[in-house]
């Protein structure tokens, strides 16, 4: 019993060391995550039970986001995103894959960021700034080549299209070889 009202002694202490940056960062998280699953999931799929389950899966990476929790919420958008184009026939538009993929980018980068911050951490604005700028460069430069890639793939029709794909696939497998050797150099 002492040990328990230790822990709750403890959780009651750090509540109230909470700072307004790290809070909200994570609010960003939950709401980015949340707007995610919500454009990637089929209309039919909005019943009260499963808005309550996505609402609960939004809410773990803001919780955990060292855990693998960020992880678990990718996929379950991306498997929100094959039920709707895979088992309700919704047609993939562009706008909702940008809309999907960008909000999976800021996702991630926010839980990157939350990871690094304990909750009583005292953050300078200019940070939290400079930090989702440089994800709006890098949502803005792929929003830009995936709309380019996606135009020169409809221009040839379906070899095109499949050469479209392989080469975004080398591309791929190039940089992941990159990463490797990068982080082997170290």
């Amino acid at each position: 019993m002492a040990g328990l009202n230790e822990r709750l002694r403890a959780a009651r202490f750090a509540v109230r060391r909470i700072s307004p940056t790290p809070l909200l960062i994570r609010a960003g998280i939950f709401l980015t995550v949340l707007v995610g699953l919500l454009v990637a999931y089929p209309v039919q799929a909005f019943v009260p039970r499963a808005l309550l389950a996505l609402t609960v899966v939004a809410a773990l990476p803001a919780v955990a986001p060292r855990r693998v929790w960020p992880t678990f919420t990718a996929l379950v958008t991306v498997g929100g995103w094959l039920l709707a184009t895979l088992g309700f026939d919704r047609p993939p538009a562009l706008w909702r894959l940008l809309t999907v993929a960008t909000l999976l980018y800021l996702a991630h980068t926010l839980c990157a960021l939350a990871a690094l911050l304990p909750y009583d951490a005292v953050v300078d604005p200019d940070l939290v700034l400079r930090w989702l700028g440089r994800a709006g460069g890098v949502v803005l430069a792929s929003a830009v080549l995936g709309v380019v890639l996606a135009w020169l793939g409809g221009i040839g029709g379906d070899g095109a299209s499949q050469a479209a794909t392989v080469a975004g696939l080398l591309v791929a497998v190039g940089l992941s070889a990159l990463l490797a050797w990068l982080m082997r150099r170290r």
